[in-house]
């Protein structure tokens, strides 16, 4: 791999993994802030007014980053039922196709999330005392995440990068599934 390759393969991996974690932590958060709302409604009878739009807006967070992970790792929709009966030559066409889908999947999130946080951006959330338009900005913060994982494979895909051939050695998920039972069994 070329030394720019490596660098932003670097630094992509360090993006990825901050979105994993920020993804964690704002699962947690979320947690937290529903069973603070459970406490406050059944014990305390005063449910405050920002934990379910405050609890929302951290879901729709780590919905999108969590989405945008699971594309640079290889965890999203693809031709998986094909792969199993087409040639090595096929698989990366039809991976290709896969990634480059995700990728104007991701540019339509950011092109129509961002006409939603611009339509918005002048309104106001009432309990929360932010714009609106902060309801939408997770949306273009995945797609944009998205499209840079989805670019990041395709390049090294046609950098001759091997990045499918551990895909390739992997048993379809029924096989998979029935070895570990096997493994267990034994």
């Amino acid at each position: 791999m070329s030394n720019g390759l490596s660098k932003l393969g670097r630094g992509l991996s360090w993006l990825g993994t901050l979105s994993l974690w920020t993804a964690g932590v704002g699962l947690v958060a979320m947690t937290l802030i529903v069973a603070w709302q459970v406490f406050c409604r059944y014990v305390l009878n005063d449910s405050p007014s920002w934990t379910e739009p405050g609890a929302v807006m951290l879901m729709s967070w780590f919905i999108f980053l969590g989405a945008a992970v699971g594309v640079r790792e290889n965890y999203h929709l693809g031709f998986d039922v094909l792969l199993y009966v087409v040639p090595k030559s096929g698989k990366i066409w039809l991976r290709m196709i896969s990634d480059l889908v995700a990728l104007a999947f991701g540019f339509g999130m950011i092109w129509y999330g961002a006409q939603l946080v611009a339509l918005t951006w002048n309104t106001v959330l009432p309990s929360l005392q932010i714009s609106g338009g902060w309801s939408y900005v997770p949306l273009v913060a995945g797609g944009v995440l998205i499209c840079l994982f989805a670019l990041e494979r395709i390049v090294l895909r046609l950098a001759g990068e091997p990045i499918d051939d551990v895909l390739d050695e992997m048993p379809p998920a029924e096989v998979a599934a029935d070895l570990e039972t096997a493994q267990i069994k034994a």
